[in-house]
């Protein structure tokens, strides 16, 4: 089955609807302006623009333990108020069981040292409105 997904709701609605259970993985993260930055890059993040991406927390829920994204939004920012993008993969379940969040956490750390990198292109970015983001 292919889904289009063209905001949150979309992908909750897609890892419901999967032959197997499914474990969301969210990494919350910032934007700093790197030590090394050029002016134009300073210019830009005072903007609102650019900037390093950095994992500020990171949580494991089911489908079913998510209500609307603005919820998720409020309990997020009780741990990090200034997050600006939401990063997304899912992890599916064997034999009708959803992975265990123990079983969830070296996907996580992994999913934390990526976007550190800048290795995030198999994860779904979203704003803090639910929307997805496309990187230039």
């Amino acid at each position: 089955m292919t889904m289009n997904i063209e905001n949150f709701d979309d992908l909750v609605r897609a890892a419901r609807a999967q032959p197997e259970p499914q474990r969301l993985l969210f990494v919350f993260a910032g934007s700093e302006m790197p030590e090394d930055g050029t002016p134009e890059q300073r210019a830009n993040f005072e903007a609102g623009r650019g900037g390093a991406l950095v994992p500020l927390m990171s949580v494991d829920k089911i489908p079913d333990e998510l209500g609307t994204f603005a919820e998720l939004v409020a309990e997020s920012r009780q741990f990090a108020p200034d997050w600006a993008l939401v990063f997304v993969t899912a992890l599916s379940g064997k034999n009708g069981c959803a992975p265990t969040s123990a079983e969830a956490d070296g996907s996580l750390k992994s999913m934390i040292e990526s976007i550190k990198t800048g290795a995030f292109g198999a994860f779904l970015p979203f704003d803090t409105a639910g929307e997805p983001v496309v990187f230039d």
